[in-house]
């Protein structure tokens, strides 16, 4: 079998199964595993197909795949999101920014919960499409390709317009000096108006966030509602942050 005709067929039973793995994919073909793992990353380099741990999966599947392995510091995410879902009752109305946090949480939420969630991020909406209770409701606007959010003024006309019960945003940096601060121009002004939509703001950081200052400010220390972390109350790092008066879970 020409290595034209091999690779059409990896995409054809990827398109079918929407995930296969490089065993299966040797055996059906009858070639080497090396022959078909170098020929999955060689069909991802064209974003023919999506090359994940053992195998691929289709580019579709690759909006809510959760692929574990590529979530750094998985556990302290968890830790982050069971204190998080503690905060949220049933009936609420939430918003939740992007990111692989808030995307743990998204994955966390118990399949009982009744509320109405709006989100910009592609991934965290399929995520919440397994949550059968859940109405959720995705931001539309100008897609970040390797974020997966939306952006734009779009984003944030909508968000002016809408108000909820609590809102989790992601942290991209945390300082005594300067507050939340975020990487990104536009992403910074999505998140100022994520907060005047929200009546209580929970931010996630993880302790790697901690003393991060980046060039754009999205609020200042004294309008922190709460800071959820994967460190316990006692741990020195926030000794700081507690003299400083955030409220931290």
């Amino acid at each position: 079998m020409k290595k034209k005709e091999r690779q059409q067929k990896v995409i054809d039973e990827v398109s079918i199964n929407r995930k296969v793995s490089s065993s299966f994919l040797s055996e059906k073909l009858n070639v080497s595993e090396d022959t078909i793992r170098r020929d999955i990353k060689q069909l991802d380099a064209k974003g023919l197909i999506t090359k994940v741990h053992g195998g691929a999966i289709s580019t579709i599947q690759k909006l809510y795949h959760y692929n574990e392995d590529v979530i750094y510091n998985r556990e302290n995410k968890i830790s982050i999101a069971q204190k998080a879902i503690s905060l949220i009752e049933d009936g609420m109305v939430i918003i939740i920014s992007g990111g692989t946090t808030n995307l743990m949480l998204a994955k966390l939420l118990p399949k009982d919960l009744k509320a109405t969630v709006y989100t910009y991020s592609l991934p965290i909406a399929m995520q919440l499409t397994e949550h059968p209770l859940i109405e959720t409701i995705f931001i539309g606007g100008k897609i970040h390709r390797s974020s997966m959010v939306t952006t734009g003024i779009d984003v944030i006309q909508y968000l002016s317009n809408i108000r909820v019960n609590i809102c989790f945003m992601g942290v991209s940096g945390l300082s005594l000096e300067q507050g939340i601060t975020d990487e990104g121009y536009e992403v910074s002004l999505i998140k100022k108006a994520m907060i005047n939509a929200a009546e209580h703001i929970v931010y996630l950081a993880t302790s790697n966030k901690l003393n991060l200052r980046h060039n754009y400010d999205v609020c200042n220390l004294n309008e922190i509602d709460t800071v959820v972390t994967d460190l316990n109350s006692d741990n020195p790092k926030l000794k700081d942050y507690i003299s400083a008066g955030v409220n931290l879970l």
